[in-house]
C-alpha cells in the first residue's frame, strides 16, 4: 500500500507524527506499506524549525510543494495544481489529510478527482458557523472522504447526521494524545529557557504556581476594545500569580500596545518566545491553569487534567467540556474573570479523560487502512 500523508501547516505534523510512527512499526513487522510526507509550503518555511521533527521523531517531508501566499483562494488553486502533478507522478493508493485548512481542502478535492481513496483525520469537527472559512473546508473534506477518522462520539454523531455511511466512520480517538504518551519522558525532562524558568521557579529552585496564556485567533485580536477588557479582567483576578505567554507577531504587538498606550498593567504578564513542542508541553503540563483560544491546547489540557479556559463560545471537541477540564467563556470579560478566579484559587470542576484518548489512535488508524 502506498500512502501519501499531506500537511498544510506546522500543527498538522504534530497530528500525523503518531501515524508515521505507526506506519514505520507496521513496515518493520513486514507489512507491505509505504508512505511519503508532502508539505504544501516551501522547504525554508520559518515555522518548520528542525527541532519539531527531531522532537516528534519523524523525518522531514519527502516533498515540498512550495506554495506561499496569503490569499486563501489563490493558495487553494496553487495547492490543487501542484498536488495534482504530484499524484500523477507518484502512484498512491490512499491520501491522508488532517484538520481543516484551505490547503487540506484543496488536496482533498484533487485526491478525489484523481480517483484515489481519501482518509480524513479529525473528521466530524464542527463549529456550526458557516461564516467561518474553516467550517466550509470541514464540510467539503468530510463530504469527499472515503474514510472518516473521528476523535470522539460527538464527532461520530455529526458525521452520521450529515449522511456519512456508518461503514466509513471510525472512532479512533484523539491522535494528539498518542504524542503525549509516546513522548512522556522527553516532555518531563524538557529544559525550559531561562526567560521562562525565572517565572516558574523561586530563588531556591522550587516550583512556583503560574498560568499559561496563548492567543492566535484573528477575530479575537481584531476586536481590540473587547480584548483589552478581557486582559484587564484576567490580570485583575489572577492577582500576583505570574502569567507566561508564549506569543507570536500580531499577538505580541497588540498586547504590548495595550501596555504602552492603554495603561494595561503587565507586571505579572510575561511575553516569551514561542517554545518548541517538548518545552511547551512541559510548561502546560505543570501549570496551575491555561487560558487559550487553541482547541489543540485545550485537548492536551484535558489529557493532562489541567484546568483550561477557552476564549471561544464553541469547541470542535465537546468532550473537553462535558468530560474534561475545559470551560468555555466566549469573549465575555466577566465570564473570563470568574473562571480565572476559580482557577487561581484551585477550585475547578471534576474531570476525566474521554474514551479512546489512550495513545493508540494512530495504531487504530493504520490497522483500519
Amino acid at each position: 500500500m502506498n500512502i501519501c500523508i499531506f500537511c498544510g501547516a506546522r500543527p498538522n505534523f504534530i497530528k500525523v507524527a503518531p501515524v508515521i510512527r505507526a506506519i514505520e512499526k507496521e513496515k518493520a513487522a513486514g507489512t507491505d506499506i509505504h508512505y511519503e510526507l508532502v508539505y504544501a509550503g516551501p522547504a525554508d518555511d520559518p515555522t518548520l524549525e528542525s527541532s519539531i521533527f527531531e522532537e516528534l521523531e519523524i523525518p522531514r517531508p519527502n516533498v515540498f510543494l512550495g506554495v506561499e501566499c496569503e490569499n486563501l483562494n489563490e493558495l487553494t488553486g496553487q495547492v490543487m495544481s501542484k498536488f495534482e502533478t504530484y499524484l500523477q507522478q507518484h502512484p498512491t493508493d490512499t491520501v491522508i489529510v488532517v484538520d481543516d485548512l484551505a490547503s487540506t481542502m484543496a488536496a482533498a478535492i484533487v485526491t478525489k478527482k484523481q480517483g484515489i481513496r481519501l482518509a480524513h483525520i479529525a473528521a466530524g469537527t464542527r463549529s456550526f458557523d458557516i461564516t467561518m472559512p474553516k467550517e466550509i473546508n470541514r464540510l467539503v473534506i468530510d463530504g469527499l472522504s472515503d474514510i472518516l477518522f473521528t476523535a470522539g462520539i460527538s464527532n461520530n454523531s455529526i458525521a452520521n447526521r450529515e449522511g456519512a455511511e456508518l461503514s466509513k466512520v471510525y472512532m479512533v480517538g484523539n491522535v494528539l494524545m498518542d504524542n503525549l504518551r509516546f513522548l512522556h519522558d522527553k516532555i518531563e525532562k524538557a529544559t525550559l529557557p531561562e526567560e521562562v524558568t525565572r517565572w516558574t521557579k523561586d530563588e531556591n529552585g522550587n516550583d512556583k504556581p503560574y498560568l499559561v496564556f496563548t492567543i492566535n485567533r484573528k477575530a479575537l485580536l481584531a476586536n481590540k476594545p473587547n480584548l483589552l477588557k478581557m486582559l484587564q479582567q484576567m490580570l485583575a483576578t489572577s492577582g500576583d500569580m505570574d502569567i507566561i505567554a508564549p506569543l507570536r507577531d500580531k499577538a505580541v504587538t497588540t498586547i504590548m500596545a495595550f501596555g504602552l498606550h492603554d495603561g494595561l498593567d503587565l507586571s505579572h504578564f510575561h511575553i516569551v518566545q514561542p517554545l518548541g513542542y517538548l518545552e511547551f508541553s512541559h510548561l502546560t503540563r505543570h501549570t496551575r491553569g491555561i487560558i487559550t483560544d487553541s482547541g489543540n491546547v485545550a485537548e492536551e489540557a484535558t489529557f493532562n487534567q489541567v484546568p483550561c479556559i477557552t476564549l471561544n463560545s464553541y469547541t470542535e471537541h465537546i468532550e473537553t467540556v462535558k468530560i474534561g477540564t475545559n470551560v468555555l467563556v466566549g469573549e465575555d470579560p466577566t465570564a473570563l474573570a470568574g473562571a480565572v478566579c476559580n482557577m487561581v484559587q484551585g477550585q475547578w470542576k471534576d474531570a476525566a479523560i474521554p474514551d479512546r484518548w489512550d495513545g493508540r489512535s494512530a495504531e487504530r488508524i493504520v490497522k483500519s487502512l
